[in-house]
């Protein structure tokens, strides 16, 4: 990878990170419902696949475990959301 691709790589890891978190603060903090948490989960995973094209199980990986401990610490319900894995689809 040339010098600029990396850096333009970890601008991008930067920038996910800090939706990550945001969104992580904002469950936390905000006065949201349950459906509106797991949209914002949604949201960021699709920023994800915008930055990250077809890295969608690296997020349910790294990412994904983090916002289950937030949600189920905020709302007392486990999010086991569908696997691709188990290949399952997010119903709405």
């Amino acid at each position: 990878m040339e010098n600029q691709e990396i850096k333009e790589e970890n601008r991008r890891i930067r920038f996910l990170r800090f939706l990550v978190d945001l969104s992580i603060r904002s469950i936390q903090q905000e006065d949201l419902a349950l459906d509106e948490a797991l949209g914002l989960v949604e949201e960021v995973k699709r920023a994800a696949l915008n930055l990250f094209p077809g890295k969608g199980l690296a997020f349910e990986l790294i990412y994904l475990p983090r916002f289950q401990r937030v949600i189920e610490a905020r709302f007392g319900t486990p999010l086991t959301p569908p696997s691709p894995l188990r290949g399952e689809g997010h119903k709405r």
